[in-house]
């Protein structure tokens, strides 16, 4: 039986980068817009921005329990003394980094769901972040939420983009992957764009495999088409703040009526064993600035009340610090949800400090509820056939 994995379409999938199929082409501001004319997203259509940040953030530092003595008990040296946090109320406040999330807090464009986790937790990254891409805790998943989402709702293959050459594995469908734009790619010459026009042509005698493969060929010649121009002149992905380059293409792209559903982003770094104050705040700056940044710059865009941006990490980290000033991994963590049509406020409960799970705490809401309401209500699409039964929306979006 002719099949393909996971990882063989990620190792595809990079190999289309190194070719610099994926984002490099050119294309005239006219061109692009004729596409936004001729095929634009509908009036009001839902747009979802999803934020990875890989490496197991520490949610107990990003959304601080100032006030309970538990927390300062377990971290005396890692934890942040009440007067250090952006106090949202009287018991918890933002990790100092994040001033422009306590403005989008203060106008109710932020929603905190907390304690937001799986049954039976994994401490691997590998089967963690499996887990949330595919939203399948039970057992391994061949197709991501979002690829589940795709193959339920057409063909068009920039309806989800993903920023940068490989996909992750939430983007991959049975039958349909989101493209992958690569800002950083290099012009092709004229043979390898007739090369990828051979390769991207059908063939009768081919298996599932390799029609798979065909159709991200085209997938990334039309993403190449479509989006090329926005991305002039290239920005690098890398430099101080990769997250906030990736956002500025997205809002970009947001502006300019590109006719996508889901954008996917990333940081990583988050896998704070050892001198975790000083790296983990580094790193919530540049979330924080790329976040508050994206929805500033789309503020007086028609499209901005249409943009909903979530943001997770595969897992918190364990209650007690390390003996090296850093976290082991843990369990459940918080959410942001943020944007315009955001419930603001805090959602699910607090995780109790006094009641753990052998040294984790205790998840009190599972993230396909989460994912759930955005397929509901961002997406317009019916959840049950690519979540399962038994999930409900949270009240997170108004």
């Amino acid at each position: 039986m002719d099949r393909i994995g996971r990882r063989q379409f990620l190792a595809g999938a990079s190999a289309l980068g190194a070719l610099g199929v994926l984002g490099a082409g050119a294309v005239t501001w006219d061109e692009l817009r004729h596409r936004a004319d001729t095929t634009p997203l509908a009036a009001g259509a839902g747009i979802l921005v999803l934020v990875t940040l890989y490496g197991g953030n520490d949610g107990l530092n990003t959304v601080i329990p100032y006030a309970d003595n538990a927390y300062h008990d377990a971290r005396p040296e890692l934890s942040y003394r009440p007067e250090e946090v952006l106090r949202l109320d009287d018991g918890l406040g933002l990790n100092p980094a994040l001033k422009g999330l306590a403005d989008l807090w203060a106008r109710r464009q932020l929603a905190i769901v907390r304690g937001v986790g799986y049954p039976n937790p994994d401490h691997s990254h590998f089967r963690s972040m499996d887990i949330w891409q595919t939203a399948a805790p039970d057992e391994p998943l061949p197709t991501g939420w979002i690829g589940r989402w795709l193959d339920a709702t057409g063909d068009d293959p920039v309806r989800a983009v993903n920023i940068g050459p490989v996909l992750p594995p939430l983007a991959l469908g049975a039958k349909h992957t989101a493209a992958a734009l690569n800002p950083a790619a290099t012009a092709q010459s004229p043979g390898t764009v007739a090369a990828v026009a051979g390769l991207a042509a059908d063939d009768p005698s081919d298996g599932a495999a390799r029609t798979a493969v065909r159709t991200g060929y085209r997938a990334a010649q039309t993403v190449d088409h479509t989006l090329g121009a926005i991305t002039r002149p290239p920005r690098a992905l890398g430099g101080a703040n990769p997250l906030a380059a990736q956002l500025d293409l997205v809002g970009r792209c947001i502006q300019a009526n590109v006719p996508t559903r889901v954008y996917t982003v990333s940081l990583g770094g988050f896998d704070t064993h050892a001198d975790e104050r000083h790296t983990q705040e580094q790193l919530l700056g540049r979330f924080d600035q790329a976040v508050s940044g994206f929805l500033r710059d789309l503020s007086g865009h028609p499209r901005a009340r249409d943009v909903v941006l979530l943001a997770y990490s595969e897992f918190g980290r364990r209650v007690r610090a390390n003996a090296s000033q850093g976290t082991d991994h843990g369990t459940a963590g918080p959410v942001f949800v943020a944007g315009a049509p955001v419930a603001a406020g805090f959602h699910g409960d607090e995780p109790s400090l006094a009641d753990l799970a052998d040294g984790d705490l205790k998840s009190t809401v599972d993230f396909r509820d989460l994912y759930h309401e955005v397929l509901h209500r961002v997406l317009d699409a019916d959840p049950t056939p690519i979540l399962g039964n038994g999930r409900r929306d949270l009240g997170i979006l108004t």
